[in-house]
This record gives structure tokens, C-alpha cells and sequence, in this order.
């Protein structure tokens, strides 16, 4: 989805000729590491570490529990619920209900699965990284039934439609 937002964002500021081109121009951008360069370059203009993408691991907390979420079944994944899995990073506390709440930067979920990636019963959907492991618990719990297993993968693009105004 972000990839297609960005080939429309790149036709519309006349970048790209059309969509198609721009969703090459920016596949280009992350393949190249193009992209990677220039996020380093605006982190390290707001201030941030001028090696974050070298040496991560120095700059950013890591929590104290990761855990995986176990597939309950084996299947294709064939659909996420986006909605649900942000809330429980927000229930982690890697996100804000409002906009005075704090972020803290090592809780989260990573390696989440795609669509139309193969997964066999008990391997993990993605990575709960958690203060605690009740944490973890309750990330799991609203994590339960995010992701849809199925016997075929889906088309490449998540994009069904795009509507023009």
C-alpha cells in the first residue's frame, strides 16, 4: 500500500509520468538503499545520530521481552486486520491515544508476516516486543485473529482500486 501511495504521490507532483512509473521509482529508492540514505540524512538533521542505519543497536532501547505469535494454523496469509495491530502496539505503549502520551521506541512488533506468505502452524506471525511479559500477554490476546490464513496467496498489490478525483 505505501509503495503504490508513493508512485501516486510521485505522479502527482510530477515526478512520475503515471503510478506505474512512480511505484518503479520508489521500488528503486529501497532497493538501491537511495531511501535508507536519505531517511539517515533527515535523522541526522533533526538531530539524531548521524549512524543510526550503521550501528542501530547503540542508539535505540531494546525490550526487555520478545516473543513470537505462534501461527494457529497452517496457510497463506490471505488478509491482516491493520486496525487491530495497531492497537496493540498503542496497548504495548509504542503508540499515543492522545497526543501528550509518551512513545517508548523498544516496544513494538516486528517481522510481521505479508500477504500471501506461507506460514506453517506454530511459526511466528511477528515479533512482540514488550516491557513485561503481561505485555506481551495482552499484546498476544488483541493480536489473536489479526492475521487470516488461507489456502492461496493473494495478489501481489494490496491496492483492489484506486479512485481519482
Amino acid at each position: 500500500v505505501t509503495l503504490s501511495l508513493c508512485g501516486e504521490m510521485l505522479a502527482l507532483g510530477g515526478l512520475a509520468g503515471d503510478r506505474h512509473e512512480g511505484r518503479a521509482k520508489a521500488e528503486s529508492a529501497l532497493e538501491s538503499g537511495g531511501a535508507a540514505e536519505r531517511f539517515a540524512r533527515m535523522v541526522a538533521a533533526l538531530g539524531g545520530p548521524t549512524d543510526l542505519l550503521e550501528r542501530p543497536a547503540d542508539h535505540l532501547p531494546e525490550a526487555p521481552v520478545i516473543r513470537p505469535l505462534p501461527a494457529p494454523a497452517s496457510g497463506h496469509v490471505s488478509a491482516c486486520a491493520t486496525r487491530r495491530i495497531g492497537l496493540a502496539v498503542v496497548e504495548l505503549g509504542g503508540g499515543r491515544r492522545k497526543a501528550s502520551d509518551s512513545v517508548d521506541p523498544a516496544v513494538g512488533l516486528t517481522g510481521l508476516a505479508h500477504l500471501g506468505t506461507a506460514i506453517s502452524k506454530g511459526e511466528p506471525l511477528c515479533l512482540i516486543h514488550a516491557r513485561s511479559q503481561a505485555d506481551a500477554d495482552r499484546a498476544a490476546h488483541l493480536l489473536q485473529g489479526a492475521y487470516t490464513l488461507g489456502p492461496a496467496p493473494r495478489p501481489a498489490s494490496p491496492v483492489i482500486e484506486t479512485i481519482t478525483g
